[in-house]
């Protein structure tokens, strides 16, 4: 296998958590069991206080994620390839007036898509299933609550993926992940 990996794990990951997904509430027996575990847990958190409960968790997740990032990539040729890129692109911009360099450029920059996609996307592998699970309960808890807005206005999931970026942001400046 080639320093990059194969694309095989990641689609089997994403087709599993679809199939999740998709039957999470024709299988009682897969949504009952994450409620059993999650329900004391987490729920018992978002109880206490809805609002400092939800931060702490989406804290928790983007510690969680930020370090499967850095733990299961390889950070070092990340950095290299980034590094390969952000002088390609300083090359483009001295090139701009001459289209067939530019066009010859255009062609490195778009090989090292693929690469880099493949180490990024590895962490998927670790996380893809576990977060499927997560997102349909908080969907059963917050709609079992009546969708409460948080700040007023936000849905649990604009909470998340606002507060998610924030923190991953810090955490990743934090944790040196590329």
């Amino acid at each position: 296998m080639n320093k990059e990996g194969s694309f095989k794990p990641i689609f089997f990951v994403m087709i599993l958590s679809i199939i999740i997904a998709g039957f999470w509430d024709k299988i009682p027996a897969l949504k009952n069991s994450i409620h059993f575990i999650l329900d004391p847990s987490l729920g018992w958190l978002l109880d206490l206080n809805i609002t400092f409960g939800m931060l702490v968790l989406v804290f928790i997740i983007s510690l969680i994620t930020t370090l499967v990032q850095k733990y299961a990539t390889d950070q070092k040729t990340l950095r290299e390839l980034k590094g390969e890129q952000k002088i390609l692109q300083e090359e483009m911009k001295k090139y701009k007036q001459h289209p067939e360099k530019l066009a010859e450029l255009q062609k490195k920059q778009l090989e090292f898509i693929p690469k880099t996609m493949k180490l990024s996307m590895r962490p998927l592998i670790f996380t893809g299933v576990p977060f499927i699970l997560l997102f349909r309960w908080f969907m059963d808890y917050f709609t079992t609550m009546g969708n409460p807005k948080f700040f007023g206005f936000l849905s649990w999931f604009w909470f998340y993926l606002i507060f998610a970026m924030i923190f991953s942001a810090v955490l990743r400046k934090a944790l040196k992940v590329v």
